[in-house]
């Protein structure tokens, strides 16, 4: 189906453009939100008439998302799933769901707003936008985990997939070898703490030797 376009609308075109789309699109999401009009002379001279007032509104538009955006960009939002030991969900994490969580913040987010290629399968954190407007978008952060503790840990940077064990032993590696660091740290600071103090007694007696 053709369709002219009464906004810009991400990876289809601009106001005022005339494009194809599958018809199931048109009708099932451009065409009932006001987004597009069929493809038409009549639609075509409708769209012209009102195109000043269909600007303005958009800049409005434009405006109000860009207001929401702002409230949103940079966000994290916890989603506790039940999951197996190496990670991957028992389900998985939908647009609905993002924004659904998004929308906890007070703006009003849709699934048609989320941008996500994939549902979302394993445990972990998830950079996803959000795109209010076709010209505004924000990037919240999906912390998707297991429990509120398993949540804290991988914004910690933690990486919780994979075998438990295995994640134990990594874990004990990670800190030995700062618990080493530590100790190389404070030994290099204590010998440089006698050098100077070897250093200073030498000066002191040469002072010594001079005052003789």
């Amino acid at each position: 189906m053709q369709v002219i376009l009464l906004e810009r609308v991400e990876k289809l075109g601009a106001m005022g453009d005339t494009v194809r789309v599958k018809d199931g699109y048109a009708r099932n999401f451009l065409l009932p939100r006001g987004k597009a009009l069929r493809a038409s002379a009549k639609n075509m001279e409708k769209f012209e008439a009102q195109r000043a007032e269909l600007e303005v509104k958009n800049a409005a538009a434009v405006e109000a998302a860009k207001t929401d955006s702002e409230k949103l960009d940079g966000s994290s939002f916890i989603l506790i799933r039940q999951a197996g030991e190496s990670g991957q969900l028992y389900g998985s994490v939908s647009t609905r769901d993002i924004a659904a969580a998004a929308s906890e913040t007070g703006v009003s987010v849709t699934r048609n707003h989320v941008v996500l290629p994939d549902p979302i399968k394993t445990i972990g954190l998830y950079d996803v936008r959000v795109a209010l407007h076709g010209e505004v978008s924000s990037t919240v952060q999906i912390n998707v985990a297991r429990t509120q503790d398993e949540a804290e840990a991988q914004a910690r940077g933690e990486d919780l997939t994979g075998n438990a064990d295995e994640r134990d032993e990594i874990r004990r590696a990670a800190e030995e070898l700062f618990e080493q660091a530590e100790a190389d740290a404070a030994a290099e600071e204590d010998a440089e703490d006698a050098a100077a103090d070897e250093a200073g007694e030498a000066d002191d007696a040469e002072a010594e030797k001079t005052d003789e």
